[in-house]
């Protein structure tokens, strides 16, 4: 891919619930399409004010009690394979009668001296290997899945009140939570929250950690000269590593004119696309329609759902002021985001910051449900923000019963497959 030079930004640091059954009876009538089998293998390598989000929380957090499994996913196929067995036994020779100028060989007496080989006792003599134990270095608990953060930041100042955060405090953070990889996401808009974070810097800042920190990138529209300019800027930052785009938060509406570009972009470079959706950025309506139309629109583009307008929509009952604030209280009837998922296979959601937990744990039953169907199409995310930013998400794993297949979809398999 060609590339281009800089741009002049890169160097700006600028109740008992029902059972899990119950809850699928409710929505099952949403799957109506079949999603992609995401089958590719993961390499191995808690809440104050979640980070994109714009509601406070002072982070508590209580675990429920964890409904039981209802193990409709299926288990995690064995390997079987099988060594080539080989003839290892010796020939009589020339060397064992000195002297004999036509030794006696298999045509004189067929089969007469032929030694007994591993073909008349398949393996005998060989020693029994990793190979003849299929599934013995398989994950057994979820604890033995790979984990990658499909949302993080890097802040280059201090904003609200709140340390910087570097690459290095962020592998830190990493290291204690047994976090192999993470996404780095940009703030390249002016309005984004807490403060600009240039794609740039960002690429400068995570280059010391190429096999823990994967970088994303953003270009804002509005400051950039046309579409051929976006895209050398885009390209430029693709060179450099990028992976991915996001954050896009945005004071628009998510179906705003002057980003076809970029979502075009995007299609052509194979970028996924982490968006925020509130009542201020990346804007739409209750229901989703503006966004159902990009997907529409871009079926070749992969989304990835984030914050308050995406999660309030676990529900049905959604109103207005949902998009921008965290829906408490049991789940009346699964809503646009169950339909969603099933309807598309390019949205995903990140059930990073407090709208994502907030989503899973508000009713425990459909929570579970939810993860169960839909599994192929969520991807493990924090958000951390700051040094010391609690995140409550890590105790999921205990909190809701999941077979290792569909875990490891959630924890690295799905945001691995959307990498470009």
């Amino acid at each position: 891919m060609p590339g281009s030079s800089p741009s002049s930004d890169d160097s700006t640091p600028d109740s008992e619930p029902a059972r899990a059954d119950a809850g699928n009876s409710l929505y099952s009538e949403f799957l109506t399409t079949r999603r992609r089998y995401l089958a590719i293998t993961g390499i191995g390598l808690s809440v104050t004010t979640a980070g994109c989000a714009s509601t406070d929380s002072d982070g508590s957090a209580s675990k429920s009690e964890t409904p039981e499994s209802t193990d409709e996913t299926s288990d995690i196929p064995e390997i079987s394979e099988t060594g080539t067995e080989t003839d290892e036994d010796g020939q009589e020779t020339d060397e064992d009668e000195p002297g004999e100028t036509e030794p006696e060989t298999d045509e004189d007496e067929p089969g007469e001296t032929e030694p007994e080989t591993d073909e008349d006792e398949p393996g005998e003599d060989e020693p029994e290997t990793d190979e003849d134990k299929p599934g013995e270095d398989e994950p057994e608990t979820v604890d033995d899945l790979p984990l990658f953060d499909a949302h993080t930041h890097v802040i280059p100042t201090e904003a609200r009140g709140n340390d910087p955060l570097f690459a290095e405090q962020l592998v830190e953070w990493m290291d204690s939570n047994d976090v192999d990889r993470a996404v780095v996401l940009a703030f390249d808009a002016p309005e984004a929250y807490p403060v600009r974070a240039p794609s740039g810097w960002v690429l400068d800042e995570v280059a010391s950690y190429p096999d823990r920190l994967v970088p994303f990138c953003t270009v804002d529209p509005r400051d950039v000269d046309g579409t051929d300019a976006a895209a050398d800027r885009l390209e430029h930052y693709i060179d450099r590593g990028a992976r991915g785009f996001g954050e896009l938060k945005m004071a628009m509406d998510i179906d705003d004119d002057r980003l076809e570009p970029l979502y075009e972009l995007c299609a052509t470079y194979e970028l996924p696309i982490l968006f925020h959706t509130d009542r201020q950025m990346m804007r739409d309506d209750v229901g989703l329609p503006r966004l159902e139309s990009i997907l529409a629109s871009y079926p070749e583009v992969d989304f990835v759902a984030h914050a308050h307008g995406w999660w309030s929509h676990m529900s049905a009952d959604v109103e207005p002021l949902d998009l921008g604030r965290i829906p408490e209280g049991p789940i009346e009837a699964p809503g646009r985001v169950w339909e969603l998922l099933a309807e598309y296979d390019n949205i995903y959601g990140d059930i990073s910051t407090l709208g994502g937990w907030n989503a899973l744990t508000r009713d425990e039953a459909h929570g579970q449900a939810f993860l169960e169907s839909h599994h192929e199409q969520l991807v493990f995310g924090t958000d951390y923000l700051f040094p010391g930013h609690q995140i409550p998400h890590f105790a999921l794993f205990e909190q809701f019963d999941l077979e290792l297949d569909a875990w490891a979809n959630i924890r690295h398999r799905n945001i691995e497959s959307l990498l470009r």
